[in-house]
């Protein structure tokens, strides 16, 4: 078993575990949950997403929040631009690194984008082509890499299509996620393994779901074939839009003891980064889906006599 003796962790909680949640979020809540991530040790911090506010209202501060965060030097804050008019406005408030989204399942690509695969990879060249000339880093998602809610079990050659496609197009990482959390292991490792055959190993990274509680096996079984890269959400903020009520992103407080606990390095302190998803639940008003952060409080917590 070859373990990486690092792993860098991509924190998408301010963007991909904020944007769904209903009650619009202050820009100034999310300013100080990107800057508190930072300060945690967190090498890249997903910070927003130059979308249409019509589609994603959670979303429509962008502007402010990226120009407004301090940035921690060697830290990373990389925004979502589907399009060329979110990727130049990213750049124009300050963007450094963007991405772009994509999806191994047709249908699913139909019924977001209102596209097919394919054409939805034509629509990234522009994106791709102006930061090529601006010297702009952009990180590609491919989604439902293990599993669709329309069509299923996906087929690893089509991801390793798309996976593919995006690297050759400019992408300089191909982040593979599992939207529904419906993976295991050993089929998240025939994903992996079919992909690493047209992408560079180093160039992957897995965005597990937690949804049926497979997240951290998964996770482990792709770091065993070489994958040392792992998109994850504070407090596992982000719930599963196709299965109500399920959990959605792997909390990065489980990745950070897990890893850990195998003398993996990550660069990230764990009681800072469960204080912080204690603070950013107290602001939404919920309770942290990471079960660390809740057996770190539990520890923490004051005994009766």
């Amino acid at each position: 078993m070859q373990l990486p003796e690092t792993v860098k962790i991509v924190e998408v909680g301010p963007r991909d575990g904020l944007q769904n949640e209903d009650t619009v979020i202050a820009d100034t809540v999310k300013i100080e949950l990107i800057q508190r991530l930072a300060d945690a040790g967190l090498p890249t911090v997903e910070a927003t997403a130059f979308v249409s506010p019509r589609w994603v209202p959670q979303m429509a501060d962008h502007d402010r929040v990226l120009r407004s965060i301090r940035r921690r030097p060697g830290t990373n804050y990389p925004v979502l631009t589907p399009n060329l008019k979110g990727f130049e406005n990213a750049v124009a408030a300050g963007a450094e690194e963007v991405a772009v989204f994509g999806a191994a399942s047709e249908s699913f690509s139909r019924r977001n984008i209102n596209c097919g695969i394919d054409e939805s990879l034509e629509r990234f060249a522009p994106v791709l082509e102006a930061a090529g000339n601006q010297g702009v880093r952009v990180r590609g998602y491919v989604s439902c890499v293990l599993g669709c809610p329309y069509e299923g079990e996906i087929n690893p050659a089509t991801v390793a299509h798309v996976a593919e496609s995006l690297f050759r197009m400019g992408c300089y990482e191909i982040s593979l996620g599992d939207t529904i959390g419906v993976g295991t292991a050993l089929r998240a490792q025939r994903m992996v393994a079919a992909v690493a055959e047209r992408v560079p190993m180093d160039c992957l990274a897995a965005h597990f779901h937690d949804t049926y509680g497979q997240a951290l096996a998964n996770l482990l079984a792709v770091l065993q074939l070489g994958v040392a890269t792992v998109d994850s959400s504070v407090a596992g903020l982000g719930g599963c839009p196709y299965a109500r009520g399920a959990s959605g992103n792997v909390a990065t407080e489980d990745v950070v003891y897990m890893l850990h606990g195998m003398g993996i390095e990550t660069g990230v302190d764990l009681d800072d980064l469960a204080a912080t998803g204690r603070w950013i639940c107290a602001q939404l008003g919920k309770h942290p889906a990471s079960r660390v952060a809740r057996a770190l409080a539990a520890k923490q917590a004051p005994t009766g006599h």
